[in-house]
């Protein structure tokens, strides 16, 4: 795992603590100082392991149709998607944008070859429409305006300074292009049977993403992010999961091996970190578990926002991004291109 640990001054464990009720409230903590994250290089909380490139996997395909849901981009369309991982998402821009020129972009060489490997055998007939590069979001090599659309998912969370990293990427999209991004919010998963120690597990993974430098909470942040970082026309829309015996697929393919999975993924770190000790762990996740067995239920809410790169505001620092001559040029208005459709 990447995720450093938190300083022994922490918080005592689950044991220690007061078992009163707890309703679901996860805070909000600081980004350790001492984190790698803070200096712009941020760890992946969740790691780089098999299982994790599974559980990416999983979670692309069984909330596909709600996260790519309004997504397509028109043919001819140069379009960046950023921290592409495994390639999870992209098999699915592929698909729903049939004509768009994807360049798919992580710091990740391993992931990078995960995602060649995983395009190549999901949808093969698009690897000639994908190109990679291995580059870091803060230090583009592209040029100013090279693409007509941005997209993102699940990339903002793991860094320590969003309004940053979108300004740098404002300045490879063209005047009137749009970003994509979206991202989900811990705070807002929601679950039957309730339980204060389902809850405190969740707390711990939402504590170790924050001193790893990231935000388990981005999602209901998203548009402050975007207008802060120049963009314009921001509109933001919330994606609902639920899942009960009525939806085994959701069930599976969510609550157990997107959410849970996720969680159970830094069991390791949080109790190296002093937040809990086993026997309270196995607890939060044994309740859990619960919510996906006959009887238990699962909400959890994604954050779909898209916004505009204004034509007359140049990134700070920078020249003027002049619009490239393409037929998927946006009018001088600023209005969304034609094929692509909101949040």
């Amino acid at each position: 795992m990447n995720t450093p640990i938190i300083r022994a001054d922490g918080p005592a464990p689950d044991r220690a603590r007061p078992q009163g009720p707890d309703h679901g409230q996860l805070p909000v903590p600081a980004p350790d100082p001492a984190a790698p994250a803070a200096h712009g290089a941020p760890a992946y909380v969740h790691g780089y392991s098999d299982d994790e490139a599974r559980r990416l996997g999983d979670q692309a395909d069984t909330l596909a149709r709600l996260l790519h849901a309004g997504t397509a981009y028109p043919a001819g369309s140069r379009v960046l998607e950023v921290g592409c991982g495994v390639g999870a998402q992209t098999v699915h821009l592929v698909n729903g944008s049939p004509g768009a020129r994807i360049t798919a972009l992580d710091r990740s060489a391993s992931s990078l070859a995960q995602a060649r490997a995983h395009l190549a055998a999901h949808a093969p007939h698009a690897t000639d429409r994908v190109r990679w590069h291995h580059a870091d979001l803060h230090d583009l090599p592209f040029p100013d305006g090279s693409f007509d659309h941005l997209f993102l998912c699940f990339v903002l969370e793991h860094l320590p300074d969003p309004v940053r990293a979108l300004t740098a990427l404002r300045r490879v999209l063209r005047p009137g292009g749009t970003v994509t991004a979206i991202e989900g919010d811990h705070g807002s998963a929601v679950f039957h049977p309730s339980s204060p120690a389902a809850h405190r597990v969740i707390g711990h993974q939402v504590r170790l993403q924050a001193a790893a430098g990231g935000n388990a909470l981005m999602g209901r942040q998203l548009h402050p992010l975007l207008t802060a970082a120049g963009f314009t026309e921001v509109s933001v829309r919330p994606r609902t999961v639920y899942a009960d015996a009525s939806r085994p697929g959701l069930v599976q393919g969510f609550t157990r091996r997107t959410f849970i999975a996720m969680v159970e993924s830094v069991r390791a770190d949080a109790l190296a970190a002093g937040l809990t000790a086993p026997v309270d762990w196995d607890r939060g996740i044994a309740d859990l578990r619960r919510t996906a067995e006959p009887g238990g239920t699962f909400h959890y809410t994604f954050f779909k926002a898209l916004a505009i790169a204004p034509a007359d505001r140049p990134v700070d620092g920078a020249a003027p991004v002049n619009a490239p001559t393409t037929p998927a040029a946006a009018p001088a208005s600023g209005r969304r291109p034609a094929g692509t459709r909101t949040a």
